[in-house]
C-alpha cells in the first residue's frame, strides 16, 4: 500500500510541474512500469517504459553504445546514465529512471555481487543522478527492492 502512496505522490508532483515520468528497465522487468500504471489516472503523468533486458535491447531501443556495455558491462554507472538519457530522448518525457541489476541467483562477481543494482534519475537537461546499492534476499526480494528504491528516491527528488 506504500508503494501505491508514493506513486500516487509522484504523479501530483509530475502533474504540478506538467511533467511526464519515463523509465528503462532491465533487472526489474517492466516492475517499475507495472507499479505505476496499477494507480488509476497514471496515464496523465507516466508516458513509457522500455524494458530492456538484453544488451542488443539497450543499443537498440535506447541507443546505449556496445563498446560502453564492453567497457562497463551493462550493470554500472556508465550504462544507467546511457539508459536514462536514451529513456529521455525516445519518449516525450521529462523525467525518466532507469534501473540496471543482478537479481540473482546466479551472474554475479566479486566486483558485483548478486543484489547489486545500479539507478539513475534525469529530468530536463540536468545531469542524471546515480546510485549504487546491494539488495539481500533472493531474486524477487531483488526485484522487488530495486523498484521501491527507484520510486521513494524519485519522490524524494520531487520534493
Amino acid at each position: 500500500m506504500i508503494l501505491q502512496t508514493w506513486i500516487q505522490a509522484i504523479g501530483q508532483r509530475l502533474q504540478e510541474r506538467g511533467w511526464m515520468l519515463s523509465c528503462a528497465e532491465s533487472c526489474t522487468g517492466g516492475g517499475i512500469a507495472q507499479a505505476i500504471t496499477a494507480v488509476p489516472g497514471a496515464s496523465h503523468w507516466f508516458d513509457s517504459g522500455f524494458i530492456t533486458y538484453s544488451n542488443r535491447a539497450k543499443e537498440r531501443l535506447l541507443g546505449v553504445s556496445s563498446e560502453l556495455l564492453r567497457a562497463h558491462g551493462a550493470v554500472s554507472a556508465p550504462a544507467v546514465i546511457a539508459m536514462v538519457r536514451g529513456c529521455l530522448a525516445r519518449s516525450a518525457a521529462q523525467v525518466g529512471l532507469a534501473v540496471s541489476g543482478i537479481a540473482g541467483p546466479s551472474g554475479g562477481t566479486p566486483e558485483k555481487p548478486v543484489g547489486t543494482v545500479y539507478f539513475a534519475w534525469a529530468w530536463l537537461d540536468q545531469e542524471p543522478i546515480v546510485h549504487r546499492q546491494h539488495f539481500p534476499g533472493d531474486r524477487q526480494a531483488v526485484r522487488e527492492q530495486s523498484i521501491e528504491y527507484a520510486l521513494e528516491t524519485l519522490l524524494q527528488w520531487l520534493k
